[in-house]
């Protein structure tokens, strides 16, 4: 049984900076693709960022140029820094992993709040 585990989040004023970390336990398939999703108040939730086995990133535009995904596979650990953040980034992140064959997220962690307010 595969689970994702999540930590990071927190309260943060605008312009501050997080780090959300994802550490998968259990067997999970290698290699795949580990990504941030958010859903915030009353919104769907979106893919933030996601990357490959061999760390190619992929960023929405809300969040490129100031957010930095990274992964350790020796941790099985994917991490998130978001920098300049601002108050449409509160939400509940999650994290997700999928392998390397189509889209479909088949593991999820409980997700973790960030909330930017003054």
């Amino acid at each position: 049984q595969v689970q994702l585990v999540e930590s990071g989040g927190g309260l943060v004023q605008p312009g501050g900076s997080l780090r959300l970390a994802c550490t998968a336990k259990g067997n999970i398939a290698r290699p795949n693709v580990m990504a941030w999703f958010r859903q915030g108040p009353g919104k769907e939730r979106e893919l933030v960022a996601s990357i490959g086995w061999d760390g190619n990133p992929y960023y929405v535009d809300s969040v490129k140029g100031r957010s930095t995904i990274s992964r350790d596979n020796a941790k099985s650990t994917v991490y998130l820094q978001m920098n300049n953040l601002n108050i449409d980034d509160t939400a509940v992140y999650y994290c997700g992993a999928r392998g390397m064959e189509g889209s479909h997220y088949a593991y999820w962690g409980q997700g973790t709040q960030v909330t930017v307010s003054p």
